[in-house]
């Protein structure tokens, strides 16, 4: 992770800021709508519908396509139909709270026929007089399209004719239905929907000089035009609709008990329910579902199919039964103010910034769209509260703040990195480099005493080797041998402190902390050992194979940057290190090709199996050294291994009691094994050898 720094810190805050100004700004109203609608069908899948059609306080007498197909209706010319409305009026208006039109019958056949439209007249005055009756008009700028002047006078004149009035967002979707209208006197009407829902509610709508709306006691959530949010129920039929053509054929038969069933103390609304005729785009657009769905039983006709496709339109009948819902259950939909948008797109796009700069590039930004995704999740549980959550918005604060993070990383930030990184990657062990490039510190002067392993390799008479090939074959073979040993070094978590000709010097535990480092250096030593054993061929030069010797030592050393401040490395010094260079050394006169110290062999455990070769005192120390051979990790030894463990073992128990000859007859069971024949020459020219340390003087 990278470390925080101010500069990019008041980057990121600047960035942040300035996205959710700007989206919390009127710049981005645009935005809430979509995001509500995109709510909409996360909630009905997750939680399905807000409520059972049966709890609908409002409920439709649909004129519908079966209204048109069914007779009388199919007979009679449309401009005919107000008598056949007539009886339905009075049965539903006999058992309702109140009921409204959604439609508009702007003309009258009375002129022609004096008294055709006197019982569905009388049926108008007598629900008006109940005041249980509202019909609807057009407002326009001009002239507004009202009831014929005999329906006007028939319900008591303009106290009973309200404005059924939608407006469209600026992207051509309804989701809010107006409160009132203002009128030309300058007083205010209240709209059909408020209208229908006070006399269903008993109380008055009223607005205080501060724009606010109550409805009773309770305090109605609009904006500052007078329109309510619109929540919509989601599940198929959550408004009941009832075909005109079936209500028409119930009132003729006198089945009274149906209407009380379905009407009382209902909001009706009548309107049409047609294809193509009034058909609205809301918010609701993205659920789906054919009209007639999931419909109430009906009372003598058989039930109506649903139509044979979705639609993402809705008769505008059903908003306004969706406002009186909502007036009447508190469902109106509360909006966000701009100071919450605001504060909620500051802390994700904050978020989503410090993510995708303080953690690697591609897992930030995985977080921070993760993050993202959750934002319509969040929506649709508010939504369901219902609370309008302005989410793209907040979306699009955090992509703003994501795509400007990325550009500052790439162009600023990670250049600093990626520079310090080129600079030193070939200089310094790679965990250093990136703790540097993480901190953002280039390296000084300065080290510190831990205790590391140190692993030092030679090449096995590479003055010969030298002289037998051209400098350029010498580098290119110099080249392929450091490649291979340097990988199997770092894959075993160590680093090459230097290359010193044709040795390798390198390190363990260091500069990262691992406990395991003398394991580590042991594994990689066997490593090294067998890749050259494996492929003898890949290392040779002018015929000559590569041998390597390898020496191990496990102490504390002085490690760090260390040099002058114009020109240093990081590199280890001390005792441990000398020590190492040492054994690699003594490898000679043993035959062996890895010499580990005692120190090495105890702080690795049971890693590896060795056997032990000699005890021998350094210069400089006051105690002896016990020295070993590495042969292989624990449970891989093969058979010929096992017998060197297996003979040794006995030999050394047989030198340690003071019996040489039973040692050297045990040690010639290894004919070939070049350190058995160093201990044979060594206990048959002085019998004692085997219990006094030897000097240990080669390098």
């Amino acid at each position: 992770m990278t470390r925080p720094r101010p500069r990019d810190l008041a980057v990121i805050a600047a960035a942040a800021l300035g996205a959710a100004a700007l989206l919390a700004s009127p710049a981005g109203i645009w935005l809430h709508g979509p995001s509500l609608d995109l709510a909409y069908p996360l909630r009905h899948l997750l939680f399905g519908p807000q409520a059972a059609p049966q709890q609908s306080h409002a409920v439709v007498v649909a004129i519908d396509e079966a209204t048109y197909r069914t007779p009388p209706f199919s007979e009679t010319p449309q401009a005919a139909w107000p008598p056949l409305l007539a009886p339905v009026l009075n049965a539903v208006a006999a058992e309702a709270a109140v009921v409204g039109f959604d439609v508009v019958y702007s003309t009258s056949l009375d002129s022609l026929q004096h008294g055709f439209e006197r019982d569905f007249l009388i049926a108008l005055r007598n629900a008006a007089h109940a005041g249980r009756l509202v019909l609807g008009k057009v407002q326009h700028s001009q002239q507004p399209i009202l009831p014929h002047r005999a329906q006007q006078v028939a319900v008591g004149g303009a106290g009973n004719i309200r404005a059924l009035n939608l407006f469209e967002d600026p992207d051509g979707i309804i989701r809010r239905v107006p409160l009132d209208f203002a009128t030309a006197d300058g007083g205010r009407e209240t709209s059909l929907a408020a209208e229908l829902a006070q006399r269903r509610a008993g109380v008055p709508l009223s607005r205080d000089a501060g724009g606010n709306y109550t409805l009773g006691s309770r305090r109605i959530a609009a904006d500052a035009e007078g329109n309510i949010l619109v929540g919509f129920n989601t599940g198929p039929g959550d408004i009941p609709s009832y075909s005109m053509a079936d209500l028409q054929a119930c009132a003729a038969a006198g089945n009274t008990e149906y209407f009380r069933q379905h009407f009382a103390g209902r909001a009706v609304l009548f309107g049409t329910v047609l294809d193509v005729e009034d058909r609205r785009l809301t918010s609701k657009r993205l659920i789906t579902t054919p009209d007639g769905a999931n419909p109430p039983p009906p009372c003598i006709l058989p039930r109506p199919q649903p139509a044979p496709f979705a639609r993402d339109s809705m008769p505008g009948v059903f908003i306004h039964a969706a406002a009186i819902n909502n007036l009447l259950d508190a469902g109106e939909l509360r909006e966000w103010p701009a100071v919450s948008v605001f504060v909620a797109a500051l802390a994700v796009a904050l978020a989503g910034g410090l993510a995708v700069f303080y953690l690697p590039l591609l897992p930030g930004i995985a977080v921070a769209l993760a993050g993202g995704l959750l934002l319509p999740f969040v929506a649709a549980a508010l939504l369901r509260q219902n609370m309008a959550m302005p989410w793209l918005n907040v979306a699009g604060a955090l992509l703003l703040v994501l795509g400007a993070t990325v550009a500052y990383r790439f162009m600023v930030a990670d250049r600093d990195k990626r520079l310090i990184a080129r600079l030193f990657a070939l200089y310094l062990p790679a965990a250093m480099v990136e703790r540097m490039v993480t901190s953002g510190r280039l390296p000084s002067l300065g080290g510190e005493e831990r205790e590391v392993t140190i692993l030092f390799s030679d090449i096995a008479g590479f003055t010969g080797i030298s002289e037998s090939c051209s400098p350029a074959e010498l580098v290119q073979a110099l080249n392929g041998y450091f490649s291979t040993m340097t990988a199997i070094i770092e894959e075993h978590g160590g680093f090459v402190d230097k290359y010193i000709g044709d040795a390798i010097v390198a390190v363990f535990g260091a500069p990262l902390d691992d406990t395991k480092h003398a394991a580590h250096a042991l594994r990689a030593a066997l490593h090294m050992r067998d890749a050259l054993l494996r492929e003898p061929e890949r290392f040779a030069v002018k015929g000559r194979v590569l041998n390597t010797r390898i020496g191990l030592n496990t102490g504390r050393a002085l490690i760090g940057n260390i040099g002058s401040p114009r020109r240093f490395n990081y590199t280890a010094m001390g005792d441990a290190v000398n020590l190492a260079a040492r054994l690699e050394g003594a490898n000679k006169q043993y035959g062996t090709m890895i010499l580990a110290s005692e120190a090495t062999m105890d702080a690795a455990g049971d890693a590896v199996l060795a056997r032990p070769i000699d005890s021998v005192q350094v210069v400089g120390r006051s105690t002896a050294v016990r020295i070993f051979e590495p042969l292989a990790r624990q449970g891989r030894a093969d058979a010929r291994q096992n017998q060197i463990l297996t003979a040794y073992a006995a030999a050394h128990k047989a030198v340690v009691g003071g019996d040489a000859a039973a040692a050297v007859a045990i040690l010639r069971s290894l004919s070939d094994d070049k350190a058995a024949q160093y201990w044979i020459e060594r206990l048959e020219r002085d019998p004692t050898s085997g219990v006094a340390p030897r000097a240990l003087t080669e390098k």
